[in-house]
């Protein structure tokens, strides 16, 4: 295969390309969309020639690649570029050499970056990767990441990113935990979100037309991707849509509130270095009590948050949500 630079680009063009079952990719067709897209993202206007191009397909088809399973159908004098299998991509096959020399270098400079104050948490994201890797040639672990590897569900995930990220609809029979039997619907995928080691899906209800339905990964049952036209997102802003919320449920007439709690000593240590979201401020009233004030719409994911720091968290404000967490206290009490 000839040396060139961008393989990886290429290669994850190429594979958004043959997984579109909407648009006919012919080969001049591919060469287009690779010089186009590199031109995009590196702004390189040389782009690559129809030998490296064919050099790409078959190391793509090789073993040393992913061995993808490549059709070429007929249209006229042309062929067709498309995966035998559309649920096929090569983010879901194993790391190659490829990839793995791509990561040891992204760690590398990565790793430039330790210790600057914009780049809190890069430490966390170089162990895992540095982890991940060497997985392997390592016997006994000596690090442990916060996830959850029995999490039902789990199998979906595949599917589920590649089908937000190419923009494919999908039908999925689902079964939340206050119906009796599962039901089947029509979602356009927009978001993948992670709260509290669980995975939750966002998107567009065919049905209900409403863009932010919520679909928890555990409680998928089957899922299948469609052969129909994408309705994309053109209201939700997601980082703004999460960014007045503990969790991820969202009350649609919900207002932002100001919650105030009042933790003891060796809590609210913990809360100074540990904010609960990123309107927090927070004061030491005395030796003993932190104040803690964010300003966030009260949903479920609060209220448990809340319950989970039991006799050293007291609500303040707002009266409400003080009662509400009150009388749960109380009916939990007489399970005692």
């Amino acid at each position: 295969m000839a040396i060139t630079k961008n393989p990886l680009i290429r290669y994850k063009i190429l594979d958004k390309c043959f997984r579109n079952p909407y648009k006919t990719y012919y080969f001049e067709t591919l060469l287009e969309t690779i010089n186009s897209t590199l031109y995009e993202i590196t702004g390189d206007d040389k782009g690559i020639k129809t030998r490296q191009l064919r050099d790409d397909i078959a190391f793509m088809r090789s073993s040393e690649g992913w061995s993808i399973e490549l059709g070429e159908f007929n249209d006229g004098k042309k062929k067709v570029y498309r995966y035998e299998d559309l649920n096929f991509s090569i983010n879901n096959a194993p790391l190659n050499e490829i990839e793995l020399n791509e990561f040891q270098s992204a760690i590398h400079v990565l790793s430039q970056f330790e210790g600057m104050p914009q780049f809190d948490g890069i430490q966390e994201i170089i162990a895992k990767l540095k982890y991940d890797l060497k997985a392997e040639e390592t016997k006994q672990p000596f690090i442990g990441f916060d996830t959850n590897q029995d999490l039902k569900g789990m199998e979906h995930f595949s599917l589920l990113y590649n089908s937000t990220q190419n923009q494919l609809p999908l039908k999925i029979t689902y079964q939340d935990f206050k119906s009796q039997h599962p039901y089947t619907f029509t979602l356009h995928p927009y978001y993948l979100k992670q709260y509290n080691k669980g995975w939750f899906l966002f998107g567009l209800h065919e049905e209900f037309m409403k863009s932010d339905w919520n679909v928890a990964i555990d409680r998928i049952i089957k899922i299948e991707t469609l052969n129909k036209k994408f309705i994309p997102n053109k209201t939700i802003d997601w980082n703004d849509y999460f960014s007045d919320i503990i969790g991820v449920s969202k009350q649609v007439d919900g207002e932002i509130e100001e919650i105030v709690l009042h933790f003891n000593e060796l809590t609210g240590k913990y809360m100074e270095n540990k904010p609960i979201h990123e309107t927090q401020k927070h004061k030491w009233l005395n030796d003993d009590t932190l104040e803690v004030k964010i300003k966030v719409i009260p949903n479920y994911e609060l209220g448990r948050f809340i319950l989970s720091y039991g006799e050293s968290v007291t609500v303040i404000e707002p009266k409400h949500l003080k009662e509400e967490i009150k009388n749960r206290i109380l009916s939990g009490l007489n399970n005692y």
